[in-house]
Formats: C-alpha cells, structure tokens, sequence
C-alpha cells in the first residue's frame, strides 16, 4: 500500500510550498513523486551523509524537508550528521527509513535496521513514529510533517489488521484492546501479529489490553503506567533488539515511577534474523501472531491461570 503514502505525501506538498522530499536512490515508496513535484523532488545518489546535510540546509531556508533512504543506512551511516546538524540544531527535516526491522526480509544483516529506535531516541530532540500499518502511517503524516522538531518514521506500508482511530497525537498511544489479564505494548510491523496473538489469547479465556503505540519518542508513558496498573502480565513486542528498544524504554519508565511489574520482552536479543521472505522470517524467528501468544501462554505465571 505504498501508494496510499504517496499520495498523501503528495497532497501535502501541493498545499505547503515548503517541502521539498528528497531521496538517497530510494524511490520504491515515492515513485510518482518526480514528475508530480519538479524542483521539489531532490535525488542525491547514494550519499546518505549528503542527503541528510542537504536536508539541514533546506531547512535553514525555510524549508521542510522529507528525506527517504533505507532505514539501515540512513540511520547508521548518517548518523553523525543526523546528530550535529538536525538533532542538536533542531530542524524539522523528517527522515523516512524504508525497510526498517523485519521488513527488510530478504536482506542481510548489514541491510537489517534492527537498532534504529535505539540510535534516533537518543538524538537530541529527534521524534521516532513506527506506524503500524499504512492507514496508520497516513493517519500520523500530516501532524507529523506539522510537527517543529525533526522526525525519524519507520515506514511501513503494510495493509492494516484493524480500523484505527482517527485521532493522532504525537506522544498519545491508541488502546486497541482494554482487558485485564495480559498487557501487550507493541508498535509498528508486528502490530498485526500482537493483535492476532492477543485473539488466540482471549479464545483462551484471557483478558487482554493491547496498546498500539505510534510514537516511541515521545512515548506515551501514562499508556505504560496504565497497562502495567491494569493488567497482571505486561508483554513488549516489536521487531528491534530488545536492548534500547521498546523493552528498554518500558524498563525505564517502570523504573523511574518506581512501578513493579511481571514483564516479558518479545524482539530481538544481540543477533540478526535469517534473511527469507516475510512470512518464512516471521516463522523461523517465531513472531507470528500463534507463536507470540504461545509465548505468552509459556509465560504466563502458574500462580496466576
């Protein structure tokens, strides 16, 4: 569903002069975009260094860029220049990672965007949205392109598991499911399988709370606090590495608030998945909606079923 994201893309553009969208040679997502936009559609190469200093420098000028490249090497190889020259002087470019997590599939590791929340929550002043599908996506584009502040999205384009609401805040989670039982806190790719793990859970007589959360910085901490006072097992699940990712944030926010609760961190511990098309990845590293409730079910405190 990537055209969905492109045309709403687009449409914003015609009616705000000031973006420009610009591409390292990633034009997968934004194929129309050239000849709908003219001099506002800017191709560097592949110079992921380049596109992001050029993104700055629009800025400056009044300018609101989107910037698109693979999220591996836009997140990794750019770093630097994300850090010094849009984070630390805060300047609305939003930077759009193609193929991030599993959705890179097929890709080896050194195309796997695994730990790119955990490098672009630790930018200064840096947002980080991961829709959970493409409704999601189109849902979050316009506040987020509003936003003053830089932006990183983890674009993803997938067709969507549910209707969401319509409402989009920045730092505002949407609650999915409102259980007792099991808190699932997820984001972006594996929404789908969290929603449909949390359906076999409920055929299982369990109650279940299911947050999506859409931004991850800022998170939405009273979302957290709430799942971890309403329910009796709190559950992360995303496909990032669990260090800095979701788990950890979930960690720091319990920490800080002082909030004891029995958790489980579903993602990626330090390793890379075995590239194959999406339904084998999400197989073979047991992140399907069946596979995470199993977990979940091996989980689940004997004391409390």
């Amino acid at each position: 569903m990537a055209a969905e994201y492109e045309a709403a893309l687009e449409r914003a553009a015609r009616s705000d002069p000031r973006i420009v969208v610009l591409t390292a040679e990633n034009r997968a997502p934004i194929r129309r975009l050239p000849e709908a936009l003219g001099a506002r559609f800017v191709d560097v190469g592949i110079a992921e260094q380049t596109l992001v200093g050029v993104s700055a420098g629009l800025a400056l000028r009044g300018r609101l860029p989107v910037a698109h490249s693979l999220a591996s090497f836009l997140t990794m190889r750019a770093f630097e220049f994300i850090r010094t020259d849009v984070g630390i002087a805060n300047l609305p470019v939003k930077l759009v990672g193609s193929a991030p997590g599993i959705l890179s599939e097929a890709n080896g590791p050194t195309h796997q965007a695994l730990e790119d929340v955990a490098l672009m929550r630790g930018v200064p002043n840096m947002g980080v949205f991961c829709p959970a599908d493409a409704e999601d996506l189109v849902l979050g584009l316009p506040t987020i392109l509003e936003s003053p502040g830089p932006f990183y999205v983890r674009l993803n384009t997938q067709e969507p598991a549910v209707t969401h609401q319509t409402s989009f805040e920045i730092g505002r989670a949407e609650l999915v499911l409102d259980g007792s039982d099991i808190g699932i806190l997820t984001y972006g790719t594996l929404f789908r399988e969290a929603f449909a793990a949390a359906r076999l859970l409920e055929a299982n007589g369990l109650s279940v709370w299911l947050v999506n959360l859409r931004t991850l910085e800022p998170i939405d901490e009273l979302a957290v606090l709430e799942a971890a006072r309403a329910t009796r097992f709190l559950v992360t699940v995303e496909d990032h590495f669990l260090r800095g990712g979701l788990a950890s944030i979930v960690a720091e926010i319990l920490v800080r608030d002082g909030k004891p609760a029995r958790t489980l961190a579903i993602g990626f511990p330090q390793r890379w998945f075995r590239p194959a098309l999406l339904p084998d990845v999400l197989e073979h590293e047991e992140l399907k909606g069946g596979q995470i409730a199993e977990k979940i079910l091996a989980a689940w405190p004997a004391q409390m079923r």
